[in-house]
């Protein structure tokens, strides 16, 4: 087993936010340092084991989709070109960050969350059962669990705090959070991502089910891709030979650790259990294995 980080820890730099999984430093007024860790959440818990490797793999994830984001759709993204040795000169306090951490740009980050579904499964598969429809978008009769959409739908939600959990808006509220026209370019560009992406995917033997985005805008409200993109935490991966519609497929992303909560006797609320070792094992295997899919020979 790796090295792993659960919390990150730059005594020069201001911490501004730790999340669920990342933490933000301050680095001057036009730039943060994001350091992905090993933490992993689990029903809005952060759970107390690491899950090794995880933040570097989630890192290289959000890399590659970002610059292919914006050379293929032109939608432009919060890196920078600053290297990490650059604003954490310690070689001893740099180590631990090595591959995990990013230089970014200040951006306002928009306060919903931009999901986007091609698949029936998780909340959506619940709303569906019980109303028809999902976040008030009806779709058609006789639909199974895992069943692929008519077409992907945007389902936007709230960006809940550390503990808290997200819940499904329509878009009518997103409208009346961040205005109309702005709404309607997040929904156009959350699409256009998620219609990128799939296709990229299911050539390299991975359906991508499900995913969120976050966007943030500039001083000249130019909106920009932000946080993490279509990674095993932000997303459903499924392997295409083992999918069929009717059941929960497998998966490279932590819905291997959420079955496995599923078994315990765990309210899902903090402090969450620690995982065992093989659960840990499997689970950073199928988070390599998406990394090695998604970015071999590309």
């Amino acid at each position: 087993m790796t090295d792993t980080l659960l919390e990150s820890h730059i005594p020069d730099l201001e911490l501004v936010h730790r999340g669920k999984v990342r933490d933000l430093y301050a680095v001057d007024a036009d730039h943060w340092l994001m350091v992905t860790t090993d933490r992993l959440s689990a029903f809005d818990v952060i759970l107390p084991t690491a899950i090794p490797d995880k933040g570097r793999v989630l890192t290289e994830i959000t890399q590659f989709w970002m610059h292919k984001v914006e050379r293929e759709l032109g939608i432009p993204h919060q890196l920078t070109d600053i290297p990490l040795e650059q604003v954490v000169p310690d070689p001893l306090l740099r180590a631990p960050l090595q591959g995990r951490s990013l230089v970014i740009r200040r951006l306002q980050a928009l306060p919903v969350e931009a999901v986007v579904r091609g698949y029936l499964i998780g909340s959506g598969w619940q709303d569906y059962q019980a109303t028809g429809a999902v976040c008030g978008l009806p779709l058609p009769d006789g639909l199974e669990l895992a069943s692929p959409l008519p077409e992907a739908i945007f389902t936007p939600s709230t960006k809940a705090a550390v503990g808290e959990h997200d819940a499904n808006i329509d878009f009518d509220a997103v409208s009346a959070c961040i205005g109309r026209e702005r709404a309607e370019q997040v929904r156009t560009a959350a699409l256009k991502i998620y219609a990128m992406a799939r296709a990229y995917a299911a050539e390299r033997g991975i359906i991508i089910a499900d995913t969120k985005f976050e966007f943030g805008i500039d001083a000249n409200g130019t909106l920009h891709l932000i946080d993490e993109v279509l990674t095993p935490d932000s997303s459903r991966f499924w392997p295409a030979d083992q999918y069929a519609p009717g059941r929960s497929p497998e998966s490279f992303d932590k819905q291997y650790v959420r079955d496995y909560l599923e078994t315990l006797d765990w309210d899902k609320q903090a402090p969450g259990p620690e995982l065992p070792t093989a659960v840990v094992e499997q689970t950073a295997a199928r988070y390599r294995e998406a990394l090695e899919r998604l970015t071999r020979g590309a």
